[in-house]
C-alpha cells in the first residue's frame, strides 16, 4: 500500500501489486496454522505418554480427579484461582479508570486524545523486566499501605493491558457518534451518569468486551511480573509444578490456552456482530 493524492488533493491508499486469490490466501493461512498447531499436538500427545515405556495413557488427566490430587496441587489450585481474581480485579481497574477517561476526553477534552493515546502505548514499549524495576519501589509502598494480598498485583497488570484495552475501547469509540448520543440525552434531560449508563455504554458494549477479554487474556498469561515481585499465579505455579509432574503443568497450559483462544474467537465474533450491525 502507498499514499497518492487524488483529483481533490487528499492523500488516498493505493495497492501495489496483485491481491492474493482466494487458493492463495487459504494456502497461506494453512501453511501459518500448520506452524501452529505442530506445538499444540507435541502438547496433546505429551499429556497421553506413559513415562519412558513409548505407550499412551489417560492417567494423567483422570489423576486431576482423584481424592488425592486436592492436596497434590493445592498449590496450583490456589494460583488458578489467584489468577482470576486477578482477571477480575484488572478488568474492574479498565472499566472504572480508562473507559471513564477515554469517554471524557472524547466528549471535553477532544485535544488531549493524541496525548493520552501516547501515554496509553507506552506500556507495551518497555520491557517486563524493566518495569517491574520501576514498580518495586512502588509496590513497597503498596504492601505497606495496603498489605501484600495478590489482588495488589492488579495495579501492575492494569498496566500491563492498558495499550490492548485502549485499542479496543478506541476503535469502538471512533465507530460511535458519541458526542451526538450524549448531547441528546442531555438535552433530554439526563443527568450524566444515566448518559453514560444507559446511552452510552450499551453502544460501546463490543468495545468494552473485547477490552475485558483481552485483559484477561493478558492476565492469566503473566509470569514475568509476578515472578519478580514474588506472587504466585498460574503461571509461576506452572513453572513450580512442571519439576515434579511436567504432564500435569502441559495439560494446564492446554487448558489456558484453550480458554484464551476461545477468548479471542470471541473477539473476533464481537467484531463481525459490530461491523454487521453497522452495515444493516
Amino acid at each position: 500500500m502507498t499514499a497518492v493524492k487524488n483529483d481533490s488533493g487528499r492523500l488516498a491508499a493505493v495497492r501495489i501489486g496483485a491481491e492474493p486469490n482466494h487458493v492463495v490466501r487459504w494456502i497461506i493461512l494453512g501453511v501459518v496454522g500448520l506452524v501452529f498447531a505442530f506445538p499444540i499436538f507435541a502438547m496433546v500427545e505429551f499429556t497421553f505418554r506413559d513415562g519412558l515405556s513409548g505407550g499412551h495413557t489417560l492417567d494423567h488427566w483422570t489423576g486431576l480427579f482423584d481424592e488425592d490430587a486436592a492436596r497434590t496441587y493445592r498449590n496450583l489450585f490456589t494460583a488458578i484461582g489467584n489468577s482470576l481474581l486477578l482477571a477480575v480485579v484488572t478488568v474492574g481497574i479498565v472499566l472504572v479508570v480508562l473507559l471513564p477517561t477515554m469517554i471524557l476526553v472524547h466528549l471535553q477534552f477532544p485535544r488531549l486524545r493524541r496525548v493520552l493515546e501516547f501515554i496509553s502505548i507506552i506500556p507495551i514499549t518497555v520491557p517486563a523486566i524493566v518495569l517491574v524495576v520501576g514498580l518495586a519501589p512502588v509496590y513497597s509502598v503498596v504492601v505497606t499501605v495496603a498489605g501484600g494480598s495478590i489482588w495488589t498485583l492488579a495495579f501492575a497488570y492494569g498496566i500491563t493491558v492498558l495499550p490492548y484495552a485502549y485499542r479496543a475501547i478506541q476503535s469502538n469509540l471512533d465507530a460511535v457518534d458519541v458526542v451526538t448520543l450524549s448531547e441528546a440525552g442531555r438535552t433530554l434531560s439526563a443527568g450524566w451518569g444515566r448518559v453514560l449508563w444507559f446511552v452510552l455504554l450499551p453502544n460501546l458494549k463490543r468495545g468494552v468486551l473485547a477490552a475485558s477479554f483481552i485483559s484477561v487474556a493478558v492476565v492469566l498469561g503473566e509470569f514475568t511480573i509476578a515472578s519478580l515481585l514474588n506472587r504466585v499465579n498460574l503461571q509461576t505455579a506452572l513453572l513450580q509444578v512442571s519439576q515434579s509432574d511436567p504432564y500435569v503443568a502441559v495439560i494446564f497450559a492446554l487448558l489456558a490456552l484453550a480458554l484464551a483462544f476461545v477468548l479471542l474467537l470471541s473477539i473476533g465474533r464481537l467484531g463481525r456482530t459490530g461491523r454487521t450491525g453497522s452495515e444493516s
